[in-house]
């Protein structure tokens, strides 16, 4: 008997909070192609501060495991007392709000119902919409950026204090399942972003991420953050958690862990995760000092804006600490639609921002954007051009996406149907009435993708990630040409005669010189 139950407790281990996430990379057509799976770093966050502060946790990771078996199999092994869904809002595929991932959580809120934990999610998506994730089950969403606010609720859980959920704050919930959504106050955001200990590494399996990696790229990455939010306003971009904030690390932190990740995890590459890097030259220069102190010089690659790029020193300090790739939001090659993007850059300035990065040896990379409303024919061959012109080593293409709490939603939402979100990010559907029909906008896409594919295939970088998705092997000129001959094509037959036309808006002052 004694034996059995030593047996019993090696296998099932109750633990205080079972962590989850609902983004399964197989899920995701795209996505699964081109395998470059990430840890999810929010997640790990929570759990880190979870434990620094005595609760037991374990997580389930959806990423690379299939929650269908997997979901249901870690509740039977921990028996959580609470259940928390914490997505990772550091990963730009769960701030898309697919509707796959969404039926991922609901389903995890009803495995966790049936055995009986309480039930807590946050995300981009729950934070849109609380009323259907309290209907479906769940007891509390978490609104805003929430590892302290998943601290108090736990502790006022299983500590059973007098202080109940409903009186912490960045909690929504619904006293009558199904019925009015309360929400308690706002909850301000961590300035000092070093009060977080480091993401806890060691509840996920490093050696089926590495596997992953190495198999499909010959090369292992890791993904940290240096800083959460952007405080830019493109009208397009949601911002559910973090708002128009921006708040960095200190340059000390963000370089021993990047050491770390080389030492200790093996990583031969880095991506930093945050929405916008390189915010701020004088923190720049100290972060590239840092690195060289602790000799933590790591290949990465980061996000960040064409007119940051501009500036000679900072680009000048992210090649000494490293930083081999930098992707752009570029979005077109149209000032029009630039301008009614609110998006504060102009077109010079991109050329520029190339032109700098690639003196420093760094792969200047762009964000694409069909589709965006009052965009015509003669703005994407602008947008075509462009690439044309200055040639980055890589791009993305997408087309213009409305997200509730965006100023675009609110301009267009009256012509959304009944879906409201991409399936997954292969989904690239118009969700309102553009100047043009799907099909053409993915056309434009596969064709644009191509001639990039063509003219930087010879110069293949060690640690490219490039699309691979889409049918980009062609390599011949010829075949190049018959894809843009299928763009003409499509151009003249799929027109919305209806299309929705926005007010072109004046650039804004935001660092347009």
């Amino acid at each position: 008997m004694t034996a059995n139950r030593h047996a019993w407790r090696k296998e099932n281990t109750v633990v205080d909070v079972l962590l989850a996430h609902s983004y399964h990379i197989y899920y995701d057509r795209k996505q699964a192609r081109k395998m470059q799976p990430y840890p999810p770093l929010g997640t790990l966050y929570a759990a880190a501060l979870l434990r620094k502060k005595g609760f037991s946790v374990a997580l389930f990771d959806s990423m690379l495991n299939d929650p269908a078996g997997g979901f249901p199999e870690a509740l039977r092994k921990h028996h959580p007392k609470v259940v928390a869904i914490y997505e990772d809002n550091f990963n730009f595929l769960s701030k898309m709000c697919l509707s796959r991932m969404r039926e991922v959580a609901f389903e995890m809120i009803d495995a966790a119902t049936l055995a009986d934990a309480t039930v807590v999610v946050h995300g981009s998506d729950s934070s849109d919409h609380c009323a259907e994730y309290l209907e479906r089950g769940a007891d509390y969403v978490l609104v805003g950026e929430a590892e302290w606010t998943l601290l108090e609720v736990v502790d006022s859980l299983i500590k059973d204090s007098k202080r109940g959920p409903m009186s912490i704050p960045g909690v929504a919930y619904s006293p009558n399942r199904g019925g009015r959504v309360i929400r308690t106050s706002h909850r301000p955001l961590v300035r000092d972003l070093d009060q977080l200990p480091f993401p806890v590494r060691d509840l996920i399996d490093m050696d089926l991420y590495r596997r992953a990696w190495r198999d499909a790229h010959g090369f292992f990455s890791l993904n940290l953050v240096a800083s959460r939010g952007c405080p830019y306003r493109c009208n397009w971009c949601a911002k559910p958690i973090y708002g128009e904030s921006f708040h960095a690390r200190t340059p000390e932190s963000v370089a021993e862990e990047m050491w770390q990740l080389r030492e200790k995890f093996g990583a031969d590459h880095l991506w930093f995760a945050d929405d916008l890097f390189g915010i701020n030259n004088r923190w720049i220069q100290s972060f590239a000092d840092q690195v060289g102190r602790r000799d933590a010089v790591i290949p990465f690659k980061v996000q960040s804006r064409a007119d940051l790029m501009r500036n000679e020193e900072a680009v000048a300090a992210l090649a000494r600490s490293g930083c081999a790739e930098v992707w752009m939001g570029v979005e077109s090659g149209s000032q029009k639609v630039l301008d009614a993007m609110d998006k504060g850059i102009r077109i010079e300035q991109v050329l520029r921002a190339r032109d700098n990065l690639k003196r420093h040896g760094i792969r200047a990379c762009f964000f694409l954007q069909l589709g965006y409303p009052g965009e015509t024919w003669i703005d994407i061959q602008k947008t075509i051009q462009m690439v044309r012109e200055t040639r980055p080593d890589d791009i993305g293409v997408s087309v213009s996406y409305p997200l509730p709490g965006t100023r675009f939603y609110q301009r267009v939402r009256e012509e959304l149907g009944a879906k409201s979100n991409w399936v997954d990010s292969d989904d690239l559907a118009m969700m309102f009435k553009g100047a043009y029909t799907s099909d053409f906008y993915r056309a434009v896409r596969d064709a644009i993708h191509a001639e990039v594919e063509f003219w930087s295939s010879a110069g293949e970088w060690q640690f490219s990630l490039r699309d691979r998705s889409v049918a980009t092997n062609c390599l011949d000129p010829v075949q190049v040409a018959e894809l843009w001959s299928r763009v003409e094509q499509l151009e003249l037959t799929c027109r919305n005669s209806d299309a929705t036309q926005l007010p072109v808006l004046a650039c804004s002052a935001m660092a347009c010189d």
